[in-house]
């Protein structure tokens, strides 16, 4: 017999399978973001992103990247450091594809640069519902294209390049890591992957977390997948769900990955199988799962935060020097 709580579940993830009610919902999630960001103090505000690790100072410019989508914000974080054209890593943020959290990162981008001794590009890429799949991936790799290519013009080393991202911006680095295999480059010497969606073919109903009350719950995961994917049969497109069984490509030659998975995570098991057909291609660098510790657990974990950033600058730090 099925509990209340699993009946009421179940209706709203119908209802929210509906392209205009997912739509609705997302906008009315970005308008709640909107307005945390705008406050002057507490949870959720830009100050309260910029004040986590003032060991690491914040020390970034803004710049605009063209691309065929849209103008791409982009904020860029300078490491100190005496070398003239310093390597690169470029940065998605994560938000369910829908949330333009971009400040959500700083801390991330600021504690990356300083350890990694690269420049941080962290972009504000277009978001769903407004811009749904496949203008996000697209725009992604526009972006990491031109930092390639115009390094010279602004002070990094665009042949010496990262790419990585966390939730859904770790969906889009691996996105953007498939693109350049398929389009011969740019040369990509890393892909970080952090708790990332990369199975949206799979129904969030069916997906299950380690413990009964994930912080990315199957209706959370309704709302933004559909929104940025309202047809659930390009859900099984390579950009959106690499892990998924029907993506049987070769991935020989893609980028080497960092792969991190959080214990407790909803969306666990599809980034252990991504990991494990990265290794089978003979892409994968580490796969490092996070204990006790479920999606988002950085934002809020400053030890966890501080362990798992420090991993991810030493992966991007070699991955630059050899």
């Amino acid at each position: 017999m099925i509990t209340d709580a699993r009946h009421d579940d179940r209706k709203r993830m119908s209802l929210l399978a509906r392209p205009a009610v997912a739509s609705f919902a997302a906008k009315s999630m970005q308008r709640l973001a909107l307005l945390a960001d705008r406050r002057t103090s507490g949870p959720g505000s830009r100050a309260s992103w910029h004040a986590r690790f003032p060991d690491y100072p914040r020390e970034a410019v803004e710049l605009t990247v063209p691309t065929s989508v849209a103008p791409a914000p982009v904020t860029v974080y300078r490491p100190a450091t005496d070398e003239p054209t310093p390597p690169v890593h470029v940065n998605f943020h994560g938000g369910g594809y829908v949330l333009a959290m971009t400040e959500i990162d700083d801390p991330f981008c600021r504690f990356v640069a300083a350890e990694a001794g690269a420049v941080v590009i962290n972009v504000d890429y277009v978001v769903a519902p407004q811009h749904p799949f496949p203008a996000p991936t697209r725009q992604a790799f526009e972006v990491v294209r031109w930092v390639a290519e115009h390094g010279a013009e602004h002070g990094w080393d665009g042949g010496r390049l990262t790419v990585g991202g966390q939730s859904a911006g770790g969906g889009l680095a691996a996105a953007v890591a498939r693109q350049t295999l398929q389009e011969g480059g740019p040369s990509i010497a890393l892909q970080v992957l952090h708790y990332a969606p990369l199975d949206l073919a799979t129904h969030a109903g069916d997906k299950r977390a380690a413990t009964a009350k994930p912080v990315l719950r199957p209706w959370m995961a309704e709302i933004f997948d559909t929104s940025y994917v309202p047809d659930p049969h390009r859900r099984a497109d390579p950009l959106v769900s690499p892990a998924h069984p029907s993506d049987t490509a070769d991935l020989a030659g893609i980028a080497p990955a960092l792969l991190i998975t959080a214990a407790h995570d909803l969306l666990r098991a599809e980034g252990v199988r991504y990991a494990d057909r990265l290794r089978a291609a003979g892409a994968l660098v580490d796969h490092h799962d996070v204990a006790d510790a479920d999606h988002g657990y950085d934002g809020k974990d400053d030890a966890k935060a501080r362990e798992v950033y420090a991993l991810v600058a030493g992966h991007v730090r070699r991955a630059h020097t050899t």
